[in-house]
């Protein structure tokens, strides 16, 4: 009788631990849900701002074109969408892409970022009616400007205090170029903009200027005014 009773004591001591258990693992599931829900919420929020930033900038760079950042979903089934199954967000406004953007805002589905593989770009520089292009098939002068927009989308949503840009308007037809400068002219009063370039647009919006010269296998940096970098630039161009 005594060891019936060792046994059944050890045995409620058991159940209670086993209760205790089963709790702390109900509870930490619940975390664990909360937070996934909370990472997730949170991706698409970040991309829904710099979509819709990118959207913007786009419009503003290229007033004949519209741009757009893609969300890819990943291959579930055979008779489940695939990765080519895409769903356009950024644009809030009463354009082209409403019926999109309004199917987009009324499904509303749980957001679960697993059920996506990335992000593309998709852009038309001529119209906003024609088919839009896939980065893939752009020339490279167009990819400097998808760029460009993407990065001051990112800027626009989460700023940093300052941005080097290496001669990224190289590849720029004259018209983007004036648009990149005009661009970060505006943006400049709430962030600082390094750029080099060998192109004149940027300098005719800058503050300040630095020349970097080379010389005795030296190269030195000095302070010039503006006449002195366009007439350096122009000299450039002439070669």
């Amino acid at each position: 009788m005594e060891q019936f009773n060792t046994f059944t004591r050890e045995r409620e001591d058991l159940m209670k631990r086993k209760d205790e258990l089963e709790k702390s693992r109900d509870s930490i599931e619940q975390l664990i849900h909360k937070l996934e829900k909370q990472k997730d919420e949170a991706i698409s929020k970040s991309f829904e701002q710099v979509s819709k930033s990118f959207h913007e900038i786009f419009e503003k760079l290229v007033p004949a074109g519209v741009g757009n950042l893609i969300m890819q979903k990943k291959r579930q089934t055979a008779s489940e969408p695939t990765a080519s199954d895409e769903e356009i967000v950024g644009s809030d406004d009463d354009s082209e892409h409403e019926g999109v953007s309004r199917r987009t805002r009324n499904k509303q589905p749980q957001v679960n970022i697993d059920n996506y593989v990335g992000v593309s770009i998709s852009v038309s520089f001529n119209s906003k009616h024609d088919e839009q292009q896939r980065i893939e098939q752009l020339s490279g002068g167009q990819k400097s400007l998808c760029a460009i927009a993407l990065i001051l989308a990112i800027q626009e949503c989460d700023p940093a205090p300052f941005y080097l840009f290496d001669e990224i308007d190289a590849n720029l037809d004259t018209q983007y170029r004036i648009a990149v400068a005009s661009m970060i002219s505006k943006l400049s009063h709430s962030a600082q903009f390094i750029c080099t370039t060998f192109r004149p647009e940027m300098l005719q919006v800058a503050n300040n200027f630095y020349g970097v010269m080379f010389g005795n296998k030296v190269s030195t940096v000095s302070e010039i005014n503006r006449e002195e970098a366009m007439s350096f630039v122009e000299g450039q161009q002439r070669r």
